[in-house]
């Protein structure tokens, strides 16, 4: 706890640390006040059924813990920053498909800035989409008539839409100011910063259940506390886990010196390639896809389309977490896929004059890194589906649902990585200013004088 002080105040005696630590949290702090702002013409008070549905699982509960809650208040933030996070994803997957955008990647800085341009712009297209739905959905999943104060006409839809599509523009500028002046990055911090508030409530419901309805009592309170820090653990091996190839340079080598002093040098480096490369997607992903049978067997009254209805609508059922298993392995493969370009890494690596032990530069260097990427990916992708299943696996052990969501899936694994991302950067601050990190791999660095 001493190191931990000390760390703090370390913090705090670098300005340029503090400014950008005190700007991050202030711009949290507004984001956060924005979401409990509601749209004119809704009397909140009314929202109680949207608030049910969007805490039952799915893709409702997803929208709503990415938005802080919002999406439940119908907040001027409800559309929150998904927008762009989805026009991010739909610009990546066809930087795959269009060679106008295969050659902004490939031209650097200036690439990368038109690339977010065109980024921001497609965010206000899907916005302008969104907006209306949202709003068309209200009534769809259970507010009254009365909660729009003044009716569902062109005076309440116009405006309305006009400052969902504002507010998203507004998180997306939070988000761009917190990864430009502060600390980590900023749109993943306010997605964070949402499932973070909502994290006590569900907790002290659990305790509510233990302690008042003498259901376990503070013992099993303890005990699910001490398993959710064994799971946060788990999530931090499986962010951080990387396999190292080593890599040689030809330059660094061929200098005629000693081996040893090459050694030492720096002539062998490694490619760290990640166990789990792609992140929170395949959930986010697989979560979305499993949304679509219930709608389809809706649209049937057939008894066969009613019971696919209500297994596929019940995240905590062995049907659906069983398909959703298929799926998190299918898009864990699909997307590593498409986020490591193995065939660029082996290019770079030959124009840079590197190579693999044993293993010729070029197309030989790519099969070689695709296939280790193959044979990492799939226990990477075991991992995945156990840290999505297992909210079920705590519900159906009797842990309250909001409790039990915060025991893996998308909600842990967003938290643990922005975590550690921030973590990183602020220790790359201290560092640089000879002071002991925030990570205990900075400790033992040997900094210059």
């Amino acid at each position: 706890m001493k190191k931990f002080i000390e760390t703090l105040t370390n913090i705090w005696k670098i300005d340029e640390l503090r400014n950008r630590v005190v700007l991050t949290l202030s711009l949290l702090l507004v984001y956060r006040l924005g979401s409990h702002v509601a749209l004119p013409g809704i009397d909140t008070g009314q929202l109680s059924e949207l608030t049910q549905k969007t805490s039952g699982g799915g893709l409702l509960d997803i929208l709503n813990a990415f938005t802080g809650g919002a999406f439940a208040k119908a907040s001027v933030f409800a559309l929150g920053i998904m927008p762009y996070i989805s026009a991010s994803i739909v610009v990546q997957l066809m930087g795959l498909a269009i060679p106008y955008l295969q050659k902004l990647q490939n031209e650097g800085e200036s690439g990368r800035k038109t690339i977010n341009q065109i980024t921001r712009w497609l965010t206000i297209g899907i916005c302008i989409v969104q907006a209306p739905a949202y709003l068309w959905g209200l009534k769809q999943l259970g507010v009254p008539e009365t909660a729009f104060v003044k009716g569902q006409g062109l005076d309440f839809i116009i405006p309305s839409v006009i400052i969902l599509v504002t507010g998203t523009i507004f998180a997306m500028w939070l988000g761009e100011k917190i990864t430009d002046r502060g600390i980590g990055n900023g749109i993943s911090l306010l997605i964070m910063v949402g499932i973070i508030a909502r994290l006590p409530q569900a907790f002290l419901q659990e305790v509510s259940s233990r302690v008042s309805e003498n259901n376990g009592g503070w013992m099993v309170i303890l005990i699910e506390v001490i398993m959710w820090f064994v799971v946060i653990l788990l999530s931090i091996m499986l962010v951080m886990a990387v396999r190292q190839i080593g890599v040689q340079y030809a330059r660094r080598t061929a200098t005629g010196g000693y081996e040893e002093k090459d050694a030492l040098g720096g002539a062998r480096q490694f490619i760290p390639l990640k166990l789990n490369a792609s992140g929170v997607m395949p959930i986010i992903f697989a979560q979305a896809i499993m949304f679509v049978p219930s709608a389809l067997a809706g649209l049937s009254d057939s008894e066969t389309a009613q019971s696919i209805q209500v297994e596929f609508s019940n995240m905590f059922g062995f049907w659906y977490n069983l398909v959703f298993a298929l799926l998190i392995i299918t898009f864990t493969y699909f997307y590593t896929a498409i986020t490591v370009p193995t065939n660029k890494m082996a290019d770079d690596l030959k124009r840079s004059q590197g190579f693999i032990p044993g293993v010729r530069p070029g197309t030989e260097t790519a099969d070689y890194l695709d296939k280790i990427m193959s044979l990492i990916t799939f226990p990477g992708s075991l991992f995945l589906v156990c840290l999505a299943v297992l909210p079920a696996i705590a519900y159906n052990v009797g842990i309250q649902q909001g409790w039990a969501l915060f025991y893996g899936g998308t909600s842990l694994l967003i938290m643990v990585g922005v975590a550690i991302d921030t973590m990183q950067q602020v220790n790359s601050y201290l560092l640089n200013r000879h002071y002991d990190g925030l990570m205990k791999t900075g400790k033992n660095r040997k900094v210059s004088a």
